[in-house]
């Protein structure tokens, strides 16, 4: 939803409630990314007719202080970046277990995978971040399809079936590699809001 038309966010709720599966929502605070989104009352509004469950993914630093109110604001799936919490990963792995809502820990492109691996047991989905925190309409990185097939191995080996959920550059030219590597839900911003047909846009990444 970065990518909304903010005038008209209506109409682009609508559109997702229509053609898509869940509400993307980046959160960002200015401070672990250099860049400022929306907060609170977006997500709220957003939630009020939102017939698709809410994805809010957290780039700010202290996720742990916030989780209760974006809870309270309609997320259904919060995700927070491994970065941002380091060694209190598995107590807000668990914060945001206790509101009844599914966990996921985000990773950038320079972070390795391997260092989400001892929470695999405990998370709903993996956030693989294609592209840097921080800013919409990035050219989608390459080597993270190895990055997205070697949290899909771990998955495996440990024999669990969670959601690899890939966020940045996004688009129906590489829809397709991004799923055989693993993912299981794609995040689209820039290439469904700025298409012009956004709803067959969607269709076209739905593999």
């Amino acid at each position: 939803m970065l990518s909304a038309d903010f005038l008209h966010l209506e109409k682009d709720v609508e559109m997702v409630n229509s053609h898509a599966d869940l509400f993307h929502l980046d959160v960002m605070d200015g401070s672990f990314v250099p860049n400022i989104s929306f907060g609170f009352p977006i997500v709220e509004a957003i939630g009020k007719k939102a017939a698709k469950p809410l994805d809010v993914h957290l780039m700010i630093v202290h996720p742990e202080k916030y989780v209760e109110r974006f809870v309270k604001a309609g997320a259904d799936m919060i995700s927070f970046h491994f970065e941002a919490a380091l060694q209190q990963t598995d107590e807000v792995i668990d914060l945001i277990h206790s509101f009844n809502c599914k966990a996921g820990v985000a990773i950038n492109p320079d972070c390795p995978v391997e260092k989400i691996f001892p929470f695999l047991g405990k998370l709903d989905f993996v956030l693989v971040m294609s592209v840097f925190a921080g800013f919409g309409g990035q050219k989608f990185i390459e080597d993270s399809l190895g990055r997205i097939a070697s949290v899909k191995a771990e998955l495996e080996r440990l024999g669990r079936d969670i959601p690899i959920e890939v966020d940045g550059g996004i688009s129906p030219d590489n829809a397709s590699s991004v799923v055989k590597a693993g993912a299981s839900i794609l995040v689209a911003g820039s290439s469904v809001f700025k298409a012009a047909d956004p709803a067959a846009a969607i269709a076209a990444m739905r593999l």
